[in-house]
């Protein structure tokens, strides 16, 4: 009776267990280090006079076991221990957690000549990004269902060369529709991505705010962002008169009152997202701000009063500025627009004060034909900034008369955007965590020209190709895999496809199963 009593309730044993299982998914396959690494071990040391550490910057070691950090000790306990691995001495170089870039655009699948799983995960490796999560749109097509998500993962296997996470897309077409909507949480992303302006791309429509409060709702049941093109369209770009070749022309056509106009509209919605609130659960996510006045004031007052809301900004907001960008140099538009010197000293103020959270590359690439570089049609050509191997010289480089330490690019880069996505076993050097780790020298100094590697797919359209920067990058690893050093990238792609499961609370969950259990014939074995 008891034998026949276990194997009856076993199968519910089993759904309890997965249900407290960990959070995020990802591929089981048996990595080889021949292949996936640069380096043949699975146990080893790495050391500096410089490790960023949540505790704050040591001089020590870190030690790397199974793909895992599972010690990190100070510079006096390693001279007293007994070691055992390999020892990888990188004396002064700073040892940072890997960066976590959750706005990029990879186009893959359907538009690959605009980059591509293989060229963008090359380029976030060489750069210290050893977590990206892609966005729904400028693939072919969109991720908007549980359906395309399966294109997107099927196009990332054996293809990336570091973890890659992935967004899914809020649009009219499934808005409204709770039932899609879950499907698309349940198959894996990790949060949903909507416009409130044109997107450029016909199968990913805007939304409106009516919308985007529906979307919220099925959010708040699984504890997941929804991130917000916000800008609204208050006149046709088209309309504006000027020279289509003057970047003056361009600022004139996406003014700020854009994203004011957006900003307001979601900060109405954002206030049920209080504790007690109908929305109470639900977080919303304002994308790549570029206004520093009017949107700053309006989503740092949401914040005070308790509404759910996050933004980050983007290195090129933060190092360019309106008037220096030259007639018909396409590669610097963007939208929203890159703004003037006064609104980036703003940025950086806000960043330094910590209201804005995180930063984020917002990498947009396309092919050069359509970034217009010989028409120079600011009007006409592709907006986005392509940054993704870039983005940690950039923000060290532009950052420094402002005081940034490795602390602050650590938590901008690294430890906040974990969190915000959800991935707890990312975003800082400690214990128990991926060994997800960049090596980088803040002092060195190195032209962004044709003689240096550069691995996304079209370097002519970047803007900061020609610029001067500081902070190269030495080594990256990614889950204990060296996947690039010196130029080189480990032969095979052998990064993660991080995929999120449901996340319900635990009453809620068994609840769930135990419902399931009876509509199965099995509550006369629970006593029922």
């Amino acid at each position: 009776m008891r034998t026949r009593l276990l194997w009856s309730i076993f199968p519910i044993l089993t759904l309890l267990a997965a249900s407290l299982s960990f959070f995020y998914l990802n591929d089981s396959s048996e990595l080889s280090l021949n292949n996936c690494s640069l380096i043949p071990y699975n146990h080893y040391w790495l050391t500096s006079k410089r490790i960023v550490t949540p505790q704050g910057v040591i001089s020590g070691a870190v030690e790397v076991k199974g793909g895992n950090v599972v010690s990190i000790v100070s510079e006096g306990d390693w001279s007293k221990k007994s070691k055992t691995g390999q020892v990888f001495d990188y004396g002064e170089a700073v040892i940072m957690p890997g960066l976590i870039d959750v706005h990029a655009h990879l186009d893959d699948p359907g538009r690959t000549e605009w980059e591509g799983f293989p060229s963008g995960t090359k380029a976030a490796a060489a750069g210290g990004v050893t977590t990206l999560i892609d966005m729904p749109l400028n693939s072919y097509p969109c991720t908007v269902s549980a359906e395309t998500l399966k294109l997107k993962l099927a196009a990332a296997e054996k293809r990336i060369h570091v973890d890659v996470g992935f967004w899914g897309g809020l649009v009219p077409e499934n808005a409204f529709n709770a039932s899609a909507l879950e499907a698309l949480l349940n198959a894996g992303v990790l949060g949903l991505k909507a416009f409130m302006c044109p997107s450029g791309i016909n199968d990913f429509p805007m939304t409106n705010s009516s919308q985007i409060k529906e979307g919220l709702s099925v959010l708040a049941k699984y504890k997941r962002p929804l991130l917000v093109h916000s800008e609204i369209q208050l006149d046709s770009p088209l309309d504006i008169e000027g020279d289509p070749r003057s970047y003056s022309t361009y600022l004139k056509s996406r003014p700020p009152s854009w994203e004011e106009a957006a900003i307001r509209e979601l900060v109405s919605v954002t206030k049920d997202t209080r504790n007690g609130g109908p929305l109470e659960g639900a977080h919303l996510h304002v994308v790549h701000l570029s206004d520093a006045s009017t949107s700053l004031d309006l989503l740092k007052e949401a914040k005070n009063k308790g509404d759910s809301i996050t933004f980050e900004t983007c290195p090129h907001y933060l190092a360019f500025s309106a008037e220096e960008i030259r007639d018909g140099d396409t590669r610097f538009k963007c939208s929203p627009p890159l703004r003037d010197a006064a609104n980036k000293e703003k940025l950086w103020e806000a960043l330094m004060e910590g209201h804005i959270d995180f930063l984020a590359s917002d990498h947009s690439p396309t092919t050069p034909e359509l970034k217009l570089l010989d028409s120079g049609n600011f009007l006409k050509a592709w907006g986005g900034v392509s940054s993704l191997q870039f983005v940690l010289p950039v923000t060290w480089t532009y950052g420094r008369k402002h005081g940034v330490t490795l602390e602050q690019v650590a938590s901008w880069w690294s430890e906040r955007p974990a969190k915000f996505a959800g991935l707890d076993s990312k975003g800082a050097i400690a214990i128990g965590n991926h060994a997800d780790i960049v090596v980088w020298k803040p002092e060195t100094e190195f032209n962004l020209n044709d003689d240096f590697p550069i691995f996304i797919k079209h370097p002519s359209i970047s803007a900061y190709l020609g610029r001067k920067l500081s902070g190269k990058v030495v080594a990256t690893f990614v889950r204990g895999n060296l996947v690039f050093e010196k130029g080189n990238h480990a032969p095979d792609a052998c990064g993660t496809r991080i995929l999120a499961t449901s996340k319900l609370n635990s009453r809620g969950r068994i609840q769930e199963i135990l419902a399931k259990a009876w509509k199965s014939g099995l509550s006369g074995v629970l006593g029922g």
